[in-house]
């Protein structure tokens, strides 16, 4: 479907774009939810309990069993069922709990057919936290219409736009509800539709993250994207260095590669920590010391623990952070700012609002591609016939 965009768009034109994200609601039960919180729980409980039962057998019948067990962590169907024949073969003849015995049946019966379940769960989820059993290709998510006014989760996809001058120029269906892990196979779907990526591309701060902003740079787009705080410290710029927080009023230098705290004293490099997110980027953080605290008359607000005051930098973050606020504030970046609220916003609200897009009708992933393809070409087509007829 997304090729059907190339009909009316060129290329070629170096788009300035605009993304923004918005979640719609599936064609699924509000109510036949599959968690995989749920899953990973039972799992345990089913572990946790075939282990006592083992521990309990190898003090009933210890010569029976013979050597200890290996831990029963995450056990699969065939693992429960041969472990309850060797726990009932070896409890043969010996005087039981009668709980026990209920239980060993019940295990026996019932766990690996459960595990089977979970397992096939499992495989449906794909990472994600939840499915519906109607469309197993929806996820819970929150929805800004919500029929009950609670913040109630329902099924939906996460529909991702990249806009220029209203015009949809891609888009991207996402089952993860969080903004910030979408951006980067939607930067993939624009290459895949013109062969090239936007020559910048204006979010808020819902997409501000270091792997964003290390893939738009990789990509030679230009990023006039939020981060986290960023409204928060431009309100802060005018108020007093005491006011801010810790790292604000340290002092770095960069050819020692220490940090230094406000009474004077160096901050020298102590280790490094290693972050992996969920989709397997690392991030590296820089820790600082500072060995000598006691006494300080900065303690109070500081906070050291054991006179010593250790910070953690995340050195690459924060020189993009520092690029994107510099971009952001200068005249062209008030600019799109100010745009973006007038350029992506309004075309969800033409779709929900006007042309009733609050609901899929189609079930799975692959049809509601689809069926949000025709949407948007017929949205760029009016948009097109108003243009020519202006």
């Amino acid at each position: 479907m997304q090729p059907l965009f190339r009909l009316f768009l060129n290329p070629h034109c170096g788009f300035k774009v605009y993304t923004d994200g918005t979640k719609i609601e599936a064609n699924a039960n509000r109510y036949s939810f599959v968690w995989g919180k749920t899953i990973k729980k039972s799992r345990e409980r089913i572990s946790r309990q075939l282990e006592e039962l083992w521990d309990y057998a190898s003090k009933v019948a210890k010569d029976e069993l013979g050597q200890p067990e290996e831990k029963f962590e995450n056990p699969s169907p065939e693992k429960v069922r041969e472990t309850v024949e060797k726990i009932n073969a070896a409890l043969e003849g010996k005087e039981v709990d009668p709980k026990v015995k209920q239980k060993l049946r019940y295990a026996g019966k019932n766990w690996p057919e459960k595990l089977a379940e979970y397992e096939q769960k499992e495989e449906v989820l794909q990472g994600r936290n939840s499915y519906s059993k109607t469309d197993q290709d929806a996820t819970f998510m929150r929805m800004k219409e919500d029929h009950m006014k609670n913040g109630q989760l329902k099924p939906g996809y996460n529909l991702q736009l990249s806009t220029h001058g209203h015009f949809v120029v891609n888009y991207s269906i996402h089952q993860n509800a969080n903004d910030i892990n979408t951006l980067i196979p939607h930067l993939e779907s624009y290459y895949n539709l013109y062969g090239t990526y936007p020559e910048t591309l204006t979010a808020d701060a819902g997409y501000g993250s270091e792997e964003n902003y290390s893939a738009l740079e990789k990509n030679g787009t230009k990023a006039y994207v939020k981060y986290n705080y960023f409204h928060k410290e431009l309100r802060e710029e005018g108020r007093k260095n005491r006011e801010r927080g810790l790292l604000d009023n340290l002092h770095y230098d960069n050819i020692r590669d220490i940090y230094i705290c406000p009474i004077g004293q160096p901050m020298e490099r102590s280790g490094t920590r290693i972050r992996t997110t969920s989709s397997g980027y690392r991030q590296e953080y820089a820790k600082y010391t500072a060995t000598k605290c006691a006494g300080c008359p900065l303690a109070a607000s500081c906070k050291p623990m054991k006179d010593e005051k250790t910070i953690e930098v995340n050195r690459k973050l924060e020189r993009y952070k520092s690029e994107a606020k510099k971009r952001l504030t200068s005249p062209q970046g008030l600019e799109k700012r100010k745009r973006r609220a007038t350029d992506v916003e309004p075309v969800f609200g033409h779709l929900k609002q006007n042309k009733g897009m609050k609901r899929y009708m189609l079930r799975g992933l692959d049809k509601v591609d689809i069926e949000t393809g025709l949407h948007l070409i017929a949205h760029n087509i009016a948009k097109m016939t108003a243009l020519k007829a202006g």
